[in-house]
């Protein structure tokens, strides 16, 4: 029998947490992880964010980043306890017989070189090919990815390329030196569904065409099951579950799985609108400051009471930027915006405080925007003082209502951002945004930085929120799955248009428009063969393509 490529036994993997104001104190974040990975086969680790994925990927490397120890077990690489080896050892090994695919191409790579001298970097470094040899399988490796210009897009500079190209070059650079295993760590997480399906893509044809092994992160099991051979279910540092992935998306055992595979099932039937939009957006066009052309362009849509618009689009379609010219950040060169039938002032430092607490935001990174110095009573009872001169007992009474609408309830009070989970801050900007009693949310991305399972318990919260206050939210987003839970109506934006608009029930019916069908069908499904199936039926390229 053939001795398997990578052989992970007892893995056990800790660190120190420095507690705030407390002793630091050992944890654990992996606790004896057993599985095998033979040579040219894809095995998919899954599981939401501190079920240790990343940290067992960096193990194949014999690393721990940020103070992470590995405190037992074995890592066999092509026949050696790599946690054996010296650090000289180790250096040949990582960018050599290992590599590396990390979530953000951007922060990765050095922007003052070139990206050609970045992808043979390794290559050259660890005496696998001469700098000619080095280049030249660059450049068939841009190829191989569908990368456009293989022969001169690596003269250009990281910001010179969009961001799934960018992520694509990372796999070059990762593959380059021909590896024997590639850890590829949420490689598609960061990027829009019609730009993650291009790079899942060319992902799967590079593994295929070079016989490479590969751990493959991520905590999506719809893309997982696309590349892999098999998927192993992380929850907390232990193993769930192991199998094929027939198995683990059409047969799962255990519980955890299930919820995984049955996420994103909620339901929302759609409302029909009242007479009176609490938002009306009218014939507005805006550009930035020192540009010379309109990145929004001619944008009419409305917003009910109660209700939720989605606004959906890829990266740079103009959805964001809605958001900035509705509450003021930036002002429109035409047409105005409505709001609970008064016209808004176009620039925020002249808006009345009234409209300031009607309208609220939730960002779509909960860690920066809470101030991390103060606790979530102060974070929330900022605004109630602010608004309602509320203070002492009033107040408190009222935080705690909050949190209890949350679902936070008791203890959190005299906590501080960093002692949540990324779920519970979100929850806490949600209650912030609630304080000052708003008759409009915008939601900026909210969901896309959370885990799936985590990301469904804010959306059943958002909409049970809505029933509760009669608030109405403004949903920006490129997730259609999210947009089938949570919208009233749809606004689909494609290069700073709305190229199609009405009830979620009309815009979700065929016949489609060219973009449209892009978005739609671009959502990942828990299907086998999903992938190549989406990619022959596709009418047109991503705009980040």
């Amino acid at each position: 029998m053939t001795e398997p490529l990578l052989k992970v036994r007892g893995l056990k993997i800790g660190a120190t947490a420095y507690p705030p104001g407390e002793k630091p104190v050992a944890i654990k974040i992996v606790h004896g992880v057993d599985f095998d990975l033979e040579a040219g086969k894809v095995l998919g680790l899954i599981g939401e964010s501190g079920a240790g994925k990343s940290t067992i990927g960096l193990a194949a490397m014999a690393y721990g980043r940020g103070g992470v120890e590995i405190t037992g077990g074995e890592v066999w690489v092509n026949g050696r306890n790599i946690l054996k080896e010296n650090l000289r050892n180790l250096r040949r090994l990582r960018g050599a017989e290992v590599t590396y695919v990390s979530q953000s191409a951007a922060a990765s790579f050095n922007p003052a070189k070139k990206i050609m001298e970045q992808v043979t970097e390794a290559a050259i470094f660890q005496n696998k090919f001469t700098k000619a040899e080095a280049e030249a399988r660059a450049i068939e490796l841009f190829s191989k990815l569908g990368l456009p210009d293989p022969e001169t897009i690596g003269n250009r500079y990281p910001h010179q390329v969009s961001g799934g190209q960018l992520q694509r070059c990372m796999t070059a650079l990762a593959l380059c030196p021909e590896p024997d295993l590639v850890v590829f760590d949420e490689p598609t997480t960061a990027l829009d569904v019609t730009t993650q399906i291009d790079v899942l893509a060319a992902i799967k044809e590079a593994i295929a065409a070079t016989g490479v092994a590969a751990l493959y992160i991520t905590h999506d099991l719809a893309v997982v099951a696309q590349v892999s051979d098999h998927i192993m279910v992380l929850q907390q540092g232990d193993m769930v579950e192991y199998g094929t992935v027939d198995q683990i998306i059409n047969h799962p055992q255990e519980d955890y799985t299930k919820a995984l595979v049955s996420v994103r099932s909620i339901d929302h039937q759609e409302k029909t609108p009242t007479d009176t939009p609490v938002l009306r957006v009218e014939n507005v066009t805006a550009r930035y400051q020192g540009t010379n052309f309109d990145v929004l362009k001619n944008i009419n849509v409305d917003i009910h009471p109660g209700q939720t618009l989605a606004v959906v689009g890829e990266s740079g379609s103009g959805k964001s930027t809605l958001a900035r010219v509705i509450t003021g950040l930036l002002p429109p060169s035409d047409g105005q915006i409505t709001f609970d039938g008064r016209v808004l002032n176009p620039e925020l430092a002249t808006r009345p405080i009234e409209d300031l607490r009607e309208m609220q935001m939730i960002y779509q990174m909960a860690d920066t925007a809470m101030n991390p110095r103060q606790t979530v009573g102060t974070i929330i009872g900022r605004p109630l003082e602010f608004y309602f001169g509320l203070k002492g007992k009033a107040k408190q009474k009222r935080i705690q209502e909050l949190l209890d609408e949350i679902e936070l309830g008791d203890g959190f009070q005299d906590r501080y951002p960093a002692e949540l989970s990324g779920g519970q801050k979100q929850r806490v900007c949600i209650a912030r945004a609630l304080a000052a009693k708003p008759k409009l949310i915008i939601c900026d991305e909210v969901t896309s930085a959370l885990d799936p399972l985590v990301a469904d318990g804010i959306l059943k919260l958002l909409l049970n929120l809505q029933k509760i206050e009669d608030v109405a939210y403004l949903f920006i987003t490129h997730d259609l799955a999210t947009v089938r839970a949570i919208a009233d109506s749809i606004a689909v934006m494609y290069q700073g248009k709305v190229v199609r608009y009405g009830p979620k029930s009309q815009v979700l019916a065929p016949p489609f428009d060219d973009y449209t069908d892009l978005l739609l069908s671009s959502v990942p499904e828990m299907k086998i063969g999903w992938l190549e199936e989406t990619i022959e039926s596709r009418r047109m390229e991503s705009a980040g393509n």
